[in-house]
Order: C-alpha cells, then structure tokens, then sequence
C-alpha cells in the first residue's frame, strides 16, 4: 500500500533543493505569487500560510487569468522536476526524427519501460492547460500535489515493480512569438502545432507506435482521466488488433468517450472494453459502490467516492490498483493454464493414472 509521498526522504530532500517560488520569481508577478508548496505538498503563501486566491485583482478578469497562467506555467515546470527528480523517470523527446530546431513534445516513462517484461502502466491525462503528471491544475493550486498530480498513482506502480510511461497529451503547440508552449485549448494564430503531437489523439498513438507497441512488457495497462478515455478508445480503434493483444485492462476515471459513436458499433470493441475495462466516476455512493447508467453500454462503473471532478483520481486509487492486480493475476492464471507447457504436463498425469 501507498504512504504518503510527501514523507518520504527523497520527497524531503528535493523539497529543500527544489521551489516553486524559485520559477515565479523572474515573472512580473513575483509579489503576487509569493507561494510555494509546503511539505504536505499544499500550496500555501510563504507570509500568510493562506490558499492562492484566484480573485487577486477586483474585477481584473483578464488579469487574474494572466495571474493564474504564470501561476500554472511555473506549477507545470515544478511537476517535471518532480517526474524526474522524485520519481526517476526518463524524459524522452518526440517526433524521434525532428531536425534541429523543430518544435518537438516529449513524454516521461521509468528506465525500463521498454525493456523489462514487467507489467507496463500508461497515464492518460484529461483535455486543458495542463501538462505530464498532472490530473488537474485546479486541483493541484486547491487540494496540493497529493490530489492533483499523477505522482502518487506512478510511485504506487513503481512500488509494485511495474514500468510506467506518463504521456504529454495537451503539449500540441508553439507559440512563436513568446517562445513559449501554447497548449491545444488556447491555439493561437502564431502558434505552430508539434509534428506527431498536434492533438491528444496523435500523439498517444505516436508514442504507441514508437514505443509502447515495441516494448518487451506484454501486460500493459492505461489509467485514463477525463478526455483521456476517449483518447484511448481512439488508439483502440485505430490499432484494434495490437491494442487488443497487448493492453490487459483500463482504468476509465470519469471519461468522456462513446463507445457507440467511436467503434461504430463494431460489437468486438464494445466486447473488450466491457470485459477488459472498468470505469470510475463522480458520484455521491461511497467508494467503489456500482453506478449504473441508463441507455450507455459500456464498462461496470463504480463511484469514485466524492461529487468533485478533480477529487475523483485521488480518491479512487487504491481500488484502480487492486482492479490492475485481479486483472493482471486472472491473465497470468490462464495464460498458464492454456500454455503447452501446462497442458502437456497436465496429460502426463492423467495418463499415469
């Protein structure tokens, strides 16, 4: 079982060499932004120990966003220090044959993911302004790094001896005035979309094609969040029969996709996601209690435990991974069970007898 991130000792060791404040200092709101996590991993004001404010400026609309752009910018900046530095992972950079100069994304994944046979997870954010290792920006500057970021579901993995790969779905574009990534809800006319990332859809399946479809892991599976979820079922469309032989079970956490509409009713897809998948969703039943959907065929569905969207991910992740496991365990079981090896074995004994 997972324990608290925030209290272990490389978590407390990066907290001294690691500060928020450190990448809001150089902004022009580095007065207003006067915030750093503290060793809970909240986000609290270095002089008041208050919450951020999100209404800063009195009826300043466009600048309180501004506010909270810079705010998010920088929080995106500090969560991949923490996939590197807390976690270990690996930044890896596609396209894999971008020139020099090309705007490029990248995504994170363990140092093994492509070689150990070990069971291999993928973390499939929702659609917005956020990047790798986030569920939620808003969930992060409210309820802290525990509930908004990924990190408690990717050191859980690793603590279980499985691989991880965190995908960048949101980092679609490049802003060339600015220099600065412009994400996929925010396009603008300067912005220049990332080749082989200029959509969530594109680059999971890039990653896919490059990388998760080559790895040695034959036990693979997604937690997907949100919009992640009808990502994934685009990827198991478009790569029906690959997905199909490798992907062992998905995690959906409030997902948006249609079965009906993206498999065009093809009755094999709809089969597998309801055989391989289970689905966790916002809801006033307590924790892991059956929801059940009228006129949607899709997965068992189970409360996540808490009405808020952004709380959902964080609340539902012990009963996200004892599924994995039960899926994982049931797999291996008959696979055994089917393997020549068992069978032949299994005749012998019959036939001394």
């Amino acid at each position: 079982m997972l324990t608290d991130f925030t209290e272990e000792h490389t978590w407390l060791q990066i907290q001294r060499e690691l500060s928020l404040r450190k990448l809001t200092e150089d902004s022009k709101y580095q007065e207003e932004l006067k915030y750093d996590f503290n060793i809970k991993g909240e986000l609290r004001h270095l002089d008041t120990n208050e919450s951020f404010v999100f209404n800063y400026y009195k009826n300043g609309h466009e600048q309180n966003h501004e506010l909270y752009e810079v705010l998010g910018h920088s929080i995106t900046q500090y969560v991949y220090e923490l996939l590197e530095r807390v976690c270990m992972l690996q930044k890896v950079y596609i396209p894999t044959d971008a020139i020099e100069d090309e705007p490029r994304s990248f995504f994170f994944m363990s140092k093994d993911a492509l070689t150990s046979s070990s069971s291999l997870i993928i973390f499939l954010q929702d659609h917005g302004a956020f990047c790798a290792g986030q569920w939620g920006r808003r969930a992060i500057v409210s309820e802290g790094l525990k509930h908004g970021t990924q990190i408690p579901f990717i050191k859980t993995a690793l603590q279980n001896h499985w691989e991880v790969i965190v995908l960048n779905p949101n980092d679609n574009f490049t802003d060339m005035n600015t220099e600065k990534e412009r994400f996929s809800v925010r396009q603008s006319a300067c912005s220049i979309p990332k080749r082989a990332s200029s959509s969530p859809e594109e680059h999971t399946v890039y990653v896919w094609d490059h990388f998760i479809a080559n790895s040695a892991a034959s036990n693979v599976a997604f937690i997907a969040h949100g919009y992640g979820g009808l990502v994934f079922v685009d990827l198991l469309v478009q790569r029906k029969r690959e997905v199909m032989n490798k992907v062992y079970s998905v995690a959906f956490i409030d997902s948006t996709h249609n079965i009906q509409h993206q498999s065009r009713h093809d009755p094999e897809i709809q089969e597998w996601i309801h055989k391989n998948c289970r689905e966790w969703v916002s809801n006033s039943k307590p924790l892991n209690k059956t929801v059940h959907f009228l006129m949607r065929i899709n997965c068992p569905t189970f409360s996540a435990g808490t009405e808020k969207y952004g709380l959902a991910p964080s609340c539902c992740l012990q009963p996200i991974f004892k599924y994995l496991k039960s899926m994982l365990k049931a797999k291996i079981t008959t696979a055994l069970r089917n393997s020549p090896v068992a069978t032949r074995s299994s005749t012998r004994k019959k036939t001394g007898n």
